[in-house]
């Protein structure tokens, strides 16, 4: 099977909070990330297309970043998310966490 992923991931266990348009975040867990994007765990998937804030503490910075995801794939017990646009400082504190 061919590669598509432009940014390798990497497995790691790592608490979130997710949510869709007004809804209140709900607790959720990631298990691969990379700068591209991560895997979320739920028993609910969201729909292909479907944005998602996905709300997490970085490290080095105090407080919790939001970033905006579109879910590109999902199976069940979860769904592949993608990043939207971060800022500097929270790119710099996603490869900090991924490396």
């Amino acid at each position: 099977m061919i590669e598509k992923r432009h940014h390798s991931r990497k497995p790691l266990e790592y608490s979130v909070n997710v949510s869709t348009g007004t809804n209140v975040p709900v607790e959720a867990r990631c298990s691969n990330v990379s700068l591209g994007g991560m895997f979320v765990e739920t028993n609910s998937p969201e729909p292909y297309g479907t944005k998602v804030m996905v709300h997490m503490q970085l490290p080095g910075l105090s407080e919790v970043t939001v970033v905006e995801t579109v879910v590109r794939w999902t199976k069940p017990g979860g769904m592949g998310l993608q990043f939207g646009l971060m800022g500097a400082r929270e790119t710099h504190a996603l490869v900090q966490l991924i490396e």
